[in-house]
């Protein structure tokens, strides 16, 4: 008797603790609203069915080597003009999953306010960014126009180069401080250039445009003698409709295919992803709010994608 005791306190715990360990799921949250609401809404779809959640405040590049090792479990929002090169080296390595294309296709690239072209009516042109650089110097005394960033390497300063634009890159430290750094421009009617991506809210709540530089073509970043600079690679803009995927670490297909399988269900539309950026920066929600709310707009599609799944 003592001894079936021990063996099934043995193999009971030694299931609570395997199950307990498989059940933990890591999301990441990176520095733009959508993909930490999206994020959020999903995390609470995982938890409500009984699975412990962590949030890990990461940055984009940090977090390809944290895939790779399992310490987060999956990435909701991996955009192409931004994340393909390392996306599709760890993929190709076999050291993550590609867990499918959203329907959403994107684009990241320099955005102003439509009030600009009052004063710079040669835009959405490039060139007219030298022409009326003037428009975009913080002082007159300044050389150089300034173009307002964010913390992510799309290629902005290779543009900046290969292009000859006589701008600078003032980097924020997310996409917040990119809001509010275009409020103060907009209460003031003052012209700015900064980087956009779509969707986002916006799309919905903003006038704006795209810069309109040299159409993309692949050549454009591998060969120099492609474009109107014989020297440089990215003499044009970025990939428009571009891809949205998913990435998700081999750790979470293994020790929890029930949430790999609800990842690999997920499809968020153009519509899902500026509302969940819209409650944050219009709305002014808080996060956590905002995925709920999120979550009960979208609860529909939600049910659907966890039907195909044991979730």
């Amino acid at each position: 008797m003592r001894v079936v005791f021990g063996l099934y306190f043995i193999f009971s715990t030694f299931f609570h603790s395997y199950s307990f360990a498989q059940q933990k799921i890591s999301i990441p949250l990176n520095e733009w609203s959508s993909q930490r609401v999206l994020s959020k809404a999903l995390g609470n779809v995982i938890s409500d069915a009984g699975i412990p959640v962590e949030y890990v405040e990461i940055s984009v590049n940090d977090q390809w080597g944290a895939l790779k090792r399992g310490v987060i479990d999956f990435q909701i929002e991996v955009w192409e003009p931004s994340m393909k090169n390392p996306f599709e080296t760890l993929v190709e390595n076999n050291e993550i999953i590609e867990v499918g294309t959203h329907e959403a296709t994107v684009i990241e690239d320099w955005w102003y306010p439509n009030y600009v072209e009052k004063y710079c009516p040669s835009l959405p042109q490039w060139t007219a960014l030298n022409e009326c650089i003037a428009l975009f110097k913080k002082k007159t005394s300044d050389s150089k126009g300034v173009y307002y960033g964010g913390p992510w390497d799309y290629g902005d300063a290779d543009i900046i180069r290969a292009l000859n634009i006589n701008f600078e890159i003032s980097r924020l430290a997310n996409g917040m401080e990119l809001w509010n750094q275009l409020a103060l421009a907009v209460e003031k009617e003052q012209p700015i250039v900064l980087l956009n991506w779509s969707p986002n809210w916006t799309d919905k709540y903003a006038s704006g445009t795209f810069i309109q530089f040299p159409e993309y073509e692949e050549n454009c970043e591998t060969n120099p003698d492609w474009g109107l600079n014989k020297e440089y690679v990215k003499d044009c803009g970025n990939r428009k409709h571009g891809w949205l995927k998913k990435a998700a670490s081999k750790a979470l297909k293994h020790n929890n295919p029930c949430v790999f399988l609800f990842i690999e269900q997920v499809n968020f539309s153009k519509e899902m992803i500026v509302e969940a950026s819209s409650l944050v920066v219009v709305n002014k929600l808080g996060e956590e709010e905002a995925a709920r709310l999120w979550g009960k707009i979208y609860l529909t599609e939600i049910e659907h994608w966890r039907s195909n799944t044991c979730l």
